[in-house]
């Protein structure tokens, strides 16, 4: 983070200052995080937990509690890899099409490249 300081008054240097000190007094307080984290899982070891039970998912709870995990709901639309109808056409070539999905043919790009617009190949009907 890079603050410019040149455009700063006076009074809004000093209270930089002083927020910049404060904000070092707190971070000089708090203890290493290896050393908070050899903390917990040595607590959680002790009470018979794991850190992962403590603060993961849940899932591992979950299935230790018996509890099924919730499906996803079945999607509404086409399988996944199902083909779906062209929507952009070649006019130099017909019998080269693209629907829309994944990265364009090179004949498209090409054609965009050259100023044109998409909807200029749309198959209309």
């Amino acid at each position: 983070m890079s603050i410019n300081l040149e455009g700063l008054s006076a009074k809004e240097l000093q209270a930089l200052i002083a927020k910049a000190s404060q904000r070092k007094k707190t971070l000089a307080k708090r203890k290493p995080i290896a050393a908070v984290r050899k903390k917990l899982v040595s607590l959680a070891k002790a009470e018979g937990y794991t850190v992962d039970e403590l603060f993961g998912t849940g899932r591992m709870v979950r299935e230790k509690a018996g509890v099924a995990a919730k499906k996803a709901p079945a999607r509404k639309s086409a399988a996944k890899g199902a083909k779906v109808p062209p929507k952009y056409r070649n006019p130099a070539d017909p019998s080269q099409t693209w629907a829309g999905r994944g990265m364009p043919p090179k004949w498209l790009a090409a054609e965009l490249a050259r100023g044109r617009k998409l909807e200029d190949f749309a198959i209309k009907g």
